[in-house]
Order: C-alpha cells, then sequence, then structure tokens
C-alpha cells in the first residue's frame, strides 16, 4: 500500500468519525483518578456528578466509586449544559491514612456544548490537585 492509498484510508475514517458523532445528540463522561503521591490510582473515590439548574442549583446526575484502576465511566449520557463534577478527596486521604491535606473535596464545573465523550481526569496530592479536559 502506498502512501496515497494510506492517506486516503485514514480520511475517509475521519470522515465516519465526524459525520457518526454529528448523528449524536448526547455525550458520555469519564474520569480517572491519580494519586501523584504514591504514583498509584485512587481506588474507591466519591464522585459525584452534577447539572446546573440554571439558578446556581444543581440536581445529582450520579454518584460512584473510583475502580481498583482509579477510573469511573457508570455515568449515564448528557445533554449540553453545565456540569459540576466532585472528587471526595477527604474520605480517600482518610482512607490512606493521610492526615494532612488541604482540600477535602476538589469540584470541577465545566461546560458540554458538543455530542461527543468528555473526559475529566484528577491529579491529586494531599496540598494540589489538577484537571484538564482529556479525550
Amino acid at each position: 500500500m502506498n502512501s496515497k492509498e494510506r492517506i486516503s484510508i485514514i480520511s475517509n475514517h475521519l470522515t465516519m468519525s465526524d459525520t457518526s458523532s454529528n448523528l449524536k445528540t448526547h455525550s458520555t463522561i469519564s474520569t480517572h483518578v491519580l494519586d501523584t503521591t504514591t504514583g498509584l490510582p485512587a481506588m474507591d473515590m466519591k464522585v459525584i456528578l452534577e447539572k446546573d439548574n440554571g439558578n446556581g442549583q444543581y440536581t445529582t446526575i450520579k454518584s460512584v466509586l473510583t475502580n481498583s484502576d482509579g477510573r469511573s465511566r457508570e455515568f449515564p449520557e448528557l445533554e449540553n449544559g453545565i456540569y459540576k463534577i466532585t472528587f471526595f478527596t477527604e474520605e480517600y486521604f482518610k482512607n490512606q491514612n493521610v492526615s494532612n491535606y488541604f482540600f477535602p473535596k476538589a469540584s470541577v464545573d465545566f461546560i458540554i456544548n458538543q455530542p461527543k465523550h468528555y473526559h475529566v481526569p484528577l491529579l491529586l496530592s494531599p496540598y494540589s490537585f489538577s484537571t484538564y479536559r482529556g479525550s
């Protein structure tokens, strides 16, 4: 197979992906929590996903625990809107016998405005956390 054929196959694949995502009306979400102090996944951390009702109030969508790999994908499909995901870090740190920590919770507000998959990871230590828009 020459390079032109490979480019054509890749182009067709990307076009098909774009077309199928345009047909979607809802989005999916997942999360992954990594304890950067230990370099290990944060297993059994409580995570709550909520939707902003538009008046500063939130409705709980789902409460989950991260799995042995620090991940959760058990959220329902979501419509466009503003959401908040809250990681219950205090419970996690106590379960890890960490007594000195700064954040009892880490909450991240984010916008879903396109029907696709959203990944909201959390990098965590007792005195800091970081997140980003993953894929």
